[in-house]
């Protein structure tokens, strides 16, 4: 095996996306068949609006590890992360993370107002914060404020839809149909349901423009604490609010994103529709599971992990000991495996590194960490790891499994969850990755993300 020469001393973080939205006088056909594309810029990137000089990459790296598990909470399935109580054309997009999170910055309303909401493949509404707020959470940009827009439109507690989507009207001042959305992490908001404009600006300078999308317009709403900087959420999970859904028959149900490795000057994409079919050599596909609860989810189904020829069976999660087993979640750094799996995998990928010394690291909470300094990394040679999905073999390379924490260790990026497993980020750094919805399937295409444009 060679030796492996490209650990760089890069920070981490959790991965959702940012959507550059303004107006334009494109219309929808015409930029559609023209397509379009939006960079997604990672939050400790200096190109990131976010970027923080001041964080050294370690701190960086404990940050995210914390957010990677505590991102656990947001799909727990004995309280669903995301609770309604009260409630062929191309596209590529810009993602930037904020606080670990990645944030879609869109534009609502006629003229456009733009947002920046952090974009969650775990949940499905959109939602942004709304003047007059009775209780709103402090975020550095202005609140929208739906009387100045000319296509801002709330739904009616009469129509049709209002029943659908289980809105209430709880005020007797208000005629308005409202929304209630809490997250695992506790955070929340109620609002009101509304119609509006929202426009994606791509990256040629071509905009799109989709009138009457659901959103919430929030007017009472709490962040856990980082969060501030964004607006709200934009859902691009699979249930009915979210924007992958509304977008519907205009992107085929389709969608992809490539990930640039941790530390690269070059900038994420994300993809819609035809621009998001992922084919060719090298394409591993598997079903996302249907029937699971909550339908937001993507879930996949892991047979097995292998470390060289060993191969080591998946047990099960907290969501299914068989299919469905695991989630795909852009939002999450580390992968997550039940405690079991984990300590067996652990325990394989130790064996074949091969006597290196051991290093226990504060605020990092990975187990399986080496002493290897930058200079001598050219002695550390990691073992391909083959996750078994159904209905085929994803081989990560060692930029995908390890990740160097600081200038004399490197650690394995998965670790351990009592409750849910996820499929986490830098599992699927330097992959096409796509999800086709009316299919069922998310494929694998192995990719220089630095180089898709």
């Amino acid at each position: 095996m060679a030796a492996y020469h490209s650990l760089a001393f890069v920070s981490l973080s959790t991965t959702t996306m940012l959507f550059i939205l303004w107006a334009s006088s494109f219309s929808l056909v015409s930029a559609l068949n023209g397509g379009f594309s939006v960079d997604l810029i990672h939050r400790d990137s200096p190109k990131s609006p976010f970027y923080n000089p001041s964080l050294t990459p370690a701190e960086r790296l404990r940050h995210a590890f914390r957010r990677s598990i505590n991102r656990i909470n947001h799909f727990n399935p004995t309280a669903s992360s995301l609770s309604q109580q009260a409630g062929p054309n191309q596209a590529e997009a810009t993602i930037i993370s904020d606080n670990g999170e990645y944030l879609l910055e869109l534009s609502i309303g006629t003229p456009p107002f733009p947002i920046k909401g952090i974009a969650d493949t775990g949940s499905d509404l959109i939602w942004t914060q709304c003047n007059p707020c009775v209780s709103c959470y402090k975020q550095k940009d202005p609140l929208f404020e739906p009387e100045k827009s000319s296509t801002y439109k709330a739904l009616s507690c009469s129509s049709s839809q209002c029943n659908s989507l289980n809105g209430t009207c709880s005020s007797e001042s208000s005629s308005n149909c409202q929304y209630e959305v809490t997250y695992g992490d506790q955070s929340y908001s109620h609002g009101d349901f509304a119609r509006e404009t929202l426009t994606l600006e791509s990256t040629t300078g071509r905009n799109i423009s989709f009138p009457k999308t659901l959103i919430g317009c929030g007017f009472d709403n709490k962040f856990t604490a980082g969060r501030s900087s964004a607006s709200g959420i934009v859902g691009l999970g699979g249930g009915s609010e979210s924007l992958i859904t509304q977008l519907g028959s205009s992107i085929g149900g389709k969608f992809s994103h490539c990930l640039v490795p941790l530390g690269s000057e070059t900038t994420s994409k994300l993809n819609f529709g035809s621009n998001a079919v992922v084919t060719g050599a090298g394409v591993v596909s598997t079903p996302i599971v249907q029937g699971q609860d909550p339908k937001t989810f993507y879930f996949l189904t892991l047979e097995g992990i292998s470390v060289g020829n060993t191969r080591i069976p998946f047990s099960s999660s907290a969501f299914s000991s068989g299919e469905g087993n695991i989630i795909i979640d852009s939002g999450t750094t580390l992968t997550l495996l039940p405690p079991s799996v984990y300590s067996d995998l652990e325990a394989e990928v130790d064996k074949a590194v091969g006597g290196l010394e051991h290093v226990r690291l504060p605020g990092v909470p990975l187990n399986l960490c080496y002493k290897i300094s930058e200079s001598s990394s050219d002695d550390f040679n990691p073992p391909t790891i083959t996750v078994h999905f159904s209905g085929g073999d994803l081989k990560l390379p060692p930029t995908n499994t390890f990740i160097r924490v600081s200038e004399e260790a490197v650690c394995f990026a998965f670790s351990a969850s009592p409750g849910v497993s996820i499929f986490g980020n830098l599992s699927q750094m330097n992959f096409l990755v796509g999800y086709d919805t009316k299919e069922g399937t998310v494929s694998f295409k192995p990719t220089d993300c630095t180089k898709q444009q």
